[in-house]
């Protein structure tokens, strides 16, 4: 199969540009959704680190939906005939401030697809590099690299990978409950239709998940967040996080952290109820 998918390689170097404006009612539903005080965002404000996702979101027509809740593929992502979508991680260069009430412009490219065979089967990475500029800046403010996987879907006779043990040493943790109220308000906030976050049927019955998934972005976002309760001044200059294994609504979760001696990083990590890692993330500080 990996040489009939070779042509997704043609979608290499694709490009898509959303305007969008940086307005606070999203901010102030995100910091609720996050049980964080109001307040922060009055125009000029921060925008925090990952909250960018509250904007430029993907308006696809209804009639352009697909069965697993995304648009249907061959636009501007290649057309991957694999049913399983998950969000694999991502990479950021913070280098100048966007703020409340800024009008910006994303520009989104592919920057590479990847066809691998794993244990479970065919695997197809794909990199989409995210430019966002704020008014009529020459430079960017934020640089992404957002990591796609796609799998084929689950057989009886696979076996997961290995769990990875988390780290036990934190200067501090939060333990989060992630119920069906919370996957629901942010995939509301980030427009995000996947069926797995709030379709208990459709995730356990057609992709085999135990329950519902939560979001790789929310569990980064907590990540972030974190970080900012106990480091409310830090000044974050990049960013990055894997996905290691999938955390499902049925039980409580917790993201972790621990400031390197140097203070120039911060380990931040996130482990479900038996301990496993569930995503690994680096923050670095200016």
């Amino acid at each position: 199969m990996t040489q009939g998918l070779t042509h997704l390689r043609d979608w290499i170097g694709r490009t898509e540009t959303v305007r969008d404006a940086i307005y606070p009612t999203p901010v102030r539903a995100l910091s609720a959704t996050l049980d964080r005080p109001a307040g922060g965002e009055e125009p000029g404000a921060l925008l925090p680190p990952l909250w960018h996702w509250l904007y430029f979101l993907p308006m696809h027509r209804q009639s352009e939906i697909g069965s697993d809740g995304h648009a249907r593929r061959g636009g501007f992502l290649p057309p991957v005939p694999l049913p399983r979508r998950m969000w694999a991680g991502g990479q950021f260069e913070f280098r100048a401030p966007i703020r409340i009430g800024d009008r910006a412009v994303r520009t989104s490219t592919i920057d590479d697809v990847t066809i691998k065979s794993g244990r479970s089967g065919q695997l197809v990475f794909v990199k989409v590099r995210h430019e966002v500029r704020c008014g009529d800046a020459a430079e960017a403010a934020l640089v992404e690299f957002h990591d796609i996987v796609y799998r084929e879907a689950k057989q009886p006779h696979d076996v997961p990978p290995p769990p990875l043990a988390a780290p036990t040493s934190a200067s501090w943790r939060r333990t989060i409950e992630p119920d069906d109220v919370l996957l629901f308000r942010y995939s509301a906030l980030t427009f995000n239709g996947h069926r797995i976050h709030y379709d208990r049927r459709y995730v356990t019955e057609v992709e085999g998940y135990p329950g519902l998934v939560v979001h790789g972005p929310l569990i980064a976002t907590l990540l972030m967040d974190l970080l900012r309760r106990e480091m409310p001044d830090a000044d974050v200059a990049g960013f990055h996080f894997k996905a290691v294994r999938p955390v499902f609504d049925l039980h409580p979760f917790q993201v972790n952290g621990q400031p390197a001696a140097d203070g120039k990083t911060v380990r931040l990590f996130a482990s479900d109820h038996e301990g496993w890692l569930a995503m690994d993330a680096t923050a670095v500080l200016r």
